[in-house]
């Protein structure tokens, strides 16, 4: 019991600070999404889809949100990688709604800046000494996530064929295979690559989705970032393969 008690004052702190740092967030982003609603006369479901998807966000971030986290507070490195997750989110309040310039154009501008802060929050961490194992997962998944939602909005209007929905899913299939190849889930060595071909591959989504850009040149856009992430994730399954003798403890597994 002491125990128990003992864990959950250590996990107060920063629950707490992602639980009222996520309700600030909710209540701007709802003011944000109504805004957008109305100037845009986007449906009624524009709004709660926004909210739901950020919702979801922000409560897997307080599912997973460890006690020991350095300094003991969720952090401003955290806090920035949530922000991300909401510009997400109000993205994926543009699935459903009829595609036009202005709407194009808005959402390369909202994934734009949540391409640009995308580093700041592994920054700020370092530079706070709040660096983390749960905030570099965080920050992955917040990139995975706007990856999905960036091909679903490049297929929905139409800017490329279903093909491009697999820039999206590569990483969500990995993990699923992983389920099913114990291998798949070792970690793997820190890469420059790795990091290149996300933001690569969200470049070339925005290239995509920008109004400006005439066919073929959108498609041809996708189709290189896609490219560049089958590759990137093919040489990390080739060396997973290469390492996939079992260490010690395994071995030593019933």
């Amino acid at each position: 019991m002491t125990q128990a008690r003992s864990n959950w004052s250590r996990r107060r702190r920063p629950l707490w600070g992602a639980f009222a740092m996520g309700l600030g967030g909710a209540l701007v982003l709802g003011f944000v999404a109504q805004g957008l609603a109305s100037g845009l006369d986007l449906s009624d479901a524009f709004v709660p889809r926004v909210l739901v998807a950020f919702g979801l966000v922000l409560g897997l971030v307080l599912s997973f949100l460890p006690a020991d986290l350095p300094a003991g507070g969720f952090g401003l490195a955290n806090g920035v990688t949530l922000l991300r997750g909401g510009q997400v989110a109000l993205l994926c309040g543009f699935l459903g709604e009829p595609s036009g310039t202005t709407a194009g154009w808005l959402l390369v501008g909202i994934a734009a800046l949540a391409l640009a802060l995308d580093g700041v929050d592994g920054w700020l961490a370092r530079q706070l000494g709040s660096a983390s194992p749960f905030g570099a997962r965080f920050d992955l998944e917040t990139d995975a996530l706007l990856i999905a939602v960036l091909s679903l909005l490049a297929w929905q209007t139409g800017r490329a064929g279903a093909w491009v929905l697999l820039s999206g899913l590569l990483r969500y299939l990995f993990v699923a295979a992983g389920q099913v190849w114990v291998w798949l889930r070792r970690p793997l060595p820190p890469s420059r690559r790795r990091q290149a071909a996300c933001v690569a591959q969200v470049a070339s989504l925005l290239l995509c989705l920008t109004p400006a850009v005439p066919f073929p040149w959108e498609r041809l856009a996708a189709l290189a970032g896609l490219g560049l992430l089958v590759y990137s994730f093919g040489v990390d399954i080739v060396w997973l393969a290469r390492h996939a003798r079992p260490s010690p403890s395994e071995d030593q597994r019933p």
